[in-house]
């Protein structure tokens, strides 16, 4: 009986604390071709090009055809997937009935999600001062901490792995930090497409 409740909660824990992420991952009614395009053709770029056309392809019209916005909009993006997914793993933690073993990776991951969080911080707060005269080092300095970030988050990833790892709690947290990866990982190339331009397209 209290498995079976545990297991209602977290579903509709699950269900509530997704919402945000799912409308994120909207897609728009109508936007501006050009700008589609533009999102459209930048995402094909990445490992995940459905997923960043999806999570993107909803601020077109702020992004415009601008790579600088491009990029400080997915690591927004990101950075809000990071945080709603740290909230839940939270959550998660304090339900009774957990295995010993998903509670002890899921409080390894709770730290580790934590350092991607202020990984994506921080590299979206150095993006913000950016400049041609500085933007080499900004640049590499971004990458830098948003590599981490997804390291941190395949980290907690493997945290999960293995069939003695069943339940499912584990089976929820684990797609929510795929989806946290994925987004990290399409980020990291629009800003590795971005720093390969040494600021040409810089305001």
């Amino acid at each position: 009986m209290e498995a079976s409740s545990t297991h209602h909660g977290l579903a509709i824990l699950f269900i509530v604390l997704t919402s945000q992420i799912a409308l994120t991952l909207a897609y728009p009614p109508f936007l501006n071709d050009r700008n589609i395009e533009y999102i459209k053709s930048s995402c094909s770029t990445t490992t995940y090009p459905k997923l960043c056309y999806r999570s993107l392809s909803v601020y077109a019209s702020n992004i415009n055809t601008s790579p600088k916005l491009l990029v400080h909009t997915a690591l927004n993006v990101t950075l809000r997937a990071s945080k709603a997914t740290s909230r839940l793993m939270v959550k998660i933690s304090r339900f009774h009935g957990l295995e010993p073993r998903v509670a002890a990776a899921m409080a390894d991951c709770i730290e580790v999600i934590g350092d991607s969080v202020d990984e994506l911080q921080q590299s979206l707060g150095e993006l913000g001062h950016i400049s041609r005269s500085n933007i080499s080092l900004t640049m590499s300095d971004v990458q830098t901490w948003v590599s981490a970030a997804l390291t941190d988050e395949d980290t907690c990833m493997d945290g999960f792995a293995g069939n003695n790892m069943n339940g499912y709690a584990k089976t929820m947290a684990r797609k929510r930090i795929i989806q946290v990866a994925h987004l990290t990982s399409n980020a990291l190339a629009l800003i590795n497409n971005y720093a390969s331009t040494q600021g040409y397209y810089l305001p």
